[in-house]
């Protein structure tokens, strides 16, 4: 019991000298911003790029849907504000799919590939 007295003891003491706060938010804005470069920045650009594919979508292009329906775009119905045609993430695209037909909206859309290409990546 004698040896363990003296770790006791240091643990119970008092912390001297107060230290600076400094340090400690240096370190936490550090994390902070390696977080936000390294994983909330990327995803942004993934997010924007993959909206403007899907806003940039035409007939005949090659679509998956968050379901994982692969087809073609056959038809798309845009959204009318103040009597003009406007292209918008709630717009109605036909896509064709085998011998079937479907109407999803264009905000189910994950992937936008060109059909005769090699990959869908």
């Amino acid at each position: 019991m004698n040896a363990l007295l003296p770790i006791f003891a240091q643990t119970a003491a008092p912390a001297q000298g107060g230290g600076s706060l400094t340090p400690f938010l240096f370190q936490l804005g550090a994390i902070m911003a390696i977080f936000y470069f390294l994983m909330i920045r990327p995803q942004q650009k993934q997010r924007k790029q993959l909206e403007a594919s899907v806003i940039a979508i035409k007939k005949g292009d090659g679509v998956v849907t968050t379901g994982g329906i692969v087809g073609e775009v056959v038809h798309i119905k845009e959204t009318h504000d103040d009597g003009k045609p406007s292209k918008g993430m709630d717009d109605l695209v036909t896509v064709r799919t085998g011998d079937t037909k479907i109407v999803i909206q264009r905000r189910a859309i994950t992937q936008v590939f060109t059909p005769g290409s090699a990959s869908t990546a």
